[in-house]
Parts: structure tokens; sequence; C-alpha cells
């Protein structure tokens, strides 16, 4: 035969005593209540039951600390109205954190477009300030990928006058980048960039 509790008092008192019945009496008398309070709030319908559902296991979790003399629909709105709140500001804590990720984002992206930018400037400024003959070795062997070999027969000097140029060139770059204050990241990288051509 199904127990039938009349009043909050004896549900609680039965809740206390770990019975199930109770539970579900309570969970059936306030859930709809419940709900419209947190929809209220959320305007999110599976939202709002998620956090109805979560109300539910902490007054199962916690009925050993509630009070029989006292209201528990009090306890559960209260409950209710709390854990509404906290979803809100976890919410738009995302909501923040997402839009802080975004903002870091597209100032990386900025950052390395003037990199970038910055970086070609300075080169093709050292580059323009070499001598002819360094300029067309260092455009054949580091621009277009000719050999040293390759570069001497074209150019119809030895392979030994091509390195020599080629190291002037890089050499001469180098000397150009550090007498023009950059940017510490830019200097770093482009200095990188002529060790790699060495």
């Amino acid at each position: 035969m199904r127990t039938i509790y009349f009043n909050d008092n004896e549900l609680v008192i039965a809740l206390q005593n770990d019975n199930v019945k109770a539970f579900e009496q309570l969970y059936l008398k306030y859930r709809s209540g419940i709900y419209k309070n947190i929809f209220k709030l959320l305007k999110e319908p599976d939202e709002a039951k998620n956090v109805m559902q979560d109300v539910f296991v902490s007054l199962w979790e916690k009925r050993m600390t509630l009070d029989p003399s006292k209201p528990v629909s009090g306890w559960l709105f209260g409950v209710s109205y709390n854990k509404s709140i906290n979803r809100i500001k976890k919410t738009l804590k995302e909501s923040l954190m997402f839009k802080q990720l975004e903002d870091e984002e597209l100032c990386a992206d900025q950052d390395y477009a003037y990199l970038k930018e910055a970086k070609l400037k300075l080169l093709d400024e050292a580059f323009l300030s070499l001598s002819p003959q360094k300029k067309r070795v260092f455009e054949l062997c580091k621009l277009h990928g000719k050999t040293c070999e390759e570069a001497a027969t074209e150019l119809n000097i030895s392979k030994y006058t091509v390195k020599e140029y080629l190291a002037a060139a890089v050499k001469n770059i180098k000397e150009y980048v550090e007498r023009h204050p950059i940017d510490c990241i830019l200097y770093i990288f482009v200095f990188f960039i002529l060790k790699t051509l060495h």
C-alpha cells in the first residue's frame, strides 16, 4: 500500500529517514512551480530543466540539514533562485572569456600582420642597400634558389667569387638590421632569417 504524507513536515521527516516515496511526492508537488521560477530567470527550457533537476538532487543530498518545522517550499525556491543566478553568472563569464579570447586572437592576427609587413619592408631596404654585384648574387642564390655553381655560370664569374659576394651580402644585411632599431621580436625574427640564409 502506498504511503501518503499530508503535509510538508511529514514529508521532510520521512525524507530524512531515506524514504524515496516522500521524495517523489515533494518532486511532484513542487516541480512545476520550481521550473516556472527558474525559467523566468534563464529564459531557456533545457537550462531550466537542468537547474530544476539539480535543485531536487540537492534536496536529497542535503535532506539531513533540513528543519522539518520550516516550510520546505521556501528552501526549494531559495535554492532554485541561487542556482539560477549561479548559472547566469557562469554563462556570462564564459561569454566574456570567449569574447576576450576572440579579442586576443584578433590582436595576435594584427600583430602578425604588422610583423610580416615590417619584416618584408626591412629586408627590402637592406637588400636595396647592397652593391649591384652583391645584390645580383643574393637574388640568384637566395631569392631564386640557384646554387653557387649556377650563379657563377650565369654571371660568368668563379664559384668562389659568388660565395664571397654572398657572404658579404648577408653580412651587410645583418649590419643594416643592427643599425635600424625595430621591435625586439621583429629583430630576432629577421636575424634568424638571415642566419638561415648564410
